[in-house]
């Protein structure tokens, strides 16, 4: 079954206080974006990456994934979970009943895992997501009215998960319940929760725990180096 891949990758990434979006910074030889991507162009399923871009993006096109023929750009939107529904809204549902969304922040997923995960889900006929067991005692904290914050309380963890990308959906259910959702006001933070506020069942496939996200400065010299040892 044709699967479209979709890596949102709109955002400007203020936390990693660089001179440009996360994406574009330099991991090794290539840039965040490049090792993101050609993850997901190894795959034999994929006959084209879909990239949803900032319009006024300036970085893209100096690339060579720029002109990938597997390639194809949309523009994106002003939050995450607009980019990805500006990205299914570009994805024939006929030609991809199947999308899988990715961050472009995740370089370094597994391609083993990413198979694992089209296995289970095309298998079962239901979405499902990469995510990890939580292994930290977890507190739920209180923000006083300065200070730091105060524990309220340990929460359990036995049944808490990491979410991780990519997630695996059937293209109209996912853009249905991601358009509703944003429609409604809910706050979307990944594609599974849509997929929860609608109603949908969502399965939690394990995946590797170095599936990180680069978000802060120590992730991308933790990323360096996990890509030196590979």
């Amino acid at each position: 079954m044709t699967i479209a891949m979709l890596i949102p990758a709109a955002g400007v990434g203020s936390r990693m206080q660089a001179d440009r979006p996360k994406q574009y910074l330099q991991l090794a030889d290539k840039t965040v974006l490049e090792h993101t991507a050609a993850k997901l162009l190894a795959l034999p399923q994929t006959t084209r990456l879909f990239l949803a871009l900032s319009p006024t993006d300036p970085y893209f096109d100096q690339l060579p994934l720029a002109a990938d023929p597997k390639v194809c750009r949309v523009a994106g939107g002003a939050e995450r979970a607009d980019s990805v529904l500006a990205g299914l809204m570009a994805i024939d549902a006929s030609e991809f009943p199947w999308t899988l969304v990715h961050d472009a922040a995740r370089p370094l997923v597994q391609l083993s895992d990413i198979q694992q995960l089209i296995e289970v889900c095309l298998g079962s006929g239901q979405g499902g997501i990469l995510a990890s067991p939580v292994r930290d005692t977890m507190k739920r904290g209180h923000i006083p009215g300065q200070g730091p914050s105060l524990v309220e309380h340990t929460v359990e963890r036995r049944q808490l998960w990491h979410a991780l990308t990519p997630q695996l959906f059937p293209t109209l259910l996912l853009r249905d319940a991601l358009s509703r959702a944003l429609a409604a006001g809910v706050a979307i933070t990944d594609e599974a929760s849509a997929m929860e506020w609608a109603g949908h069942p969502v399965q939690l496939i394990p995946g590797r725990a170095d599936n990180l996200k680069i978000t802060q400065p120590e992730d991308l010299a933790l990323a360096r180096f996990y890509l030196e040892q590979a």
